[in-house]
């Protein structure tokens, strides 16, 4: 599916309390991600977000911990949020998570964990030029929270656009 998606429209895809829903956004830093998931959470979806994860742990980027622990918060992280995510699911909650989810082989991996615990996935794709994102990036540097914790700078933002792997005929929805 392709084009402009609403909010609405996701909603729609919510099952009736049978089997719960997960949406896995994905996108580039920038993108959009956390803005549309924070809308589904306040729809009465389950966040989970690998940097507010860290964030609360471990405190902030460069501050609280040195910039060379991130990888291994991160990783802690996950394994947390992945254990939450079964048991939501198991609960019948709704579930959103806030990932970029760059790699297809992350995507499906996680596809099958969703599946396995009971749950169906929807993967929305936020696809944002370059030029957009490095608008939005630096907006985003103005703050200092979970969700910008660190500024991502053209160099990091080349390197993230490199490694992507664009989401193709994996049953995404593809936000542009």
């Amino acid at each position: 599916m392709k084009g402009k998606i609403e909010l609405a429209d996701i909603l729609l895809c919510k099952q009736n309390g049978f089997t719960p829903l997960v949406i896995m956004m994905c996108g580039v830093a920038g993108s959009g991600k956390t803005t549309f998931a924070q809308r589904l959470e306040k729809e009465g979806f389950v966040r989970l977000s690998i940097d507010e994860e860290i964030w609360a742990s471990n405190g902030r980027y460069g501050i609280d911990y040195p910039e060379e622990k991130y990888e291994k918060y991160k990783e802690d992280a996950e394994v947390k949020l992945r254990q939450q995510l079964v048991e939501l699911i198991q609960d019948k909650q709704q579930v959103v998570i806030d990932f970029s989810f760059w790699q297809r082989s992350r995507r499906n991996e996680y596809k099958q964990l969703i599946e396995e615990a009971g749950g169906e996935w929807k993967l929305i794709y936020l696809k944002v030029n370059a030029n957009e994102l490095r608008e939005r990036l630096q907006i985003r540097s103005q703050r200092f929270d979970a969700n910008a914790a660190f500024p991502i700078t053209e160099e990091i933002l080349t390197a993230f656009l490199l490694g992507f792997e664009v989401p193709t005929d994996e049953g995404e929805i593809v936000i542009e």
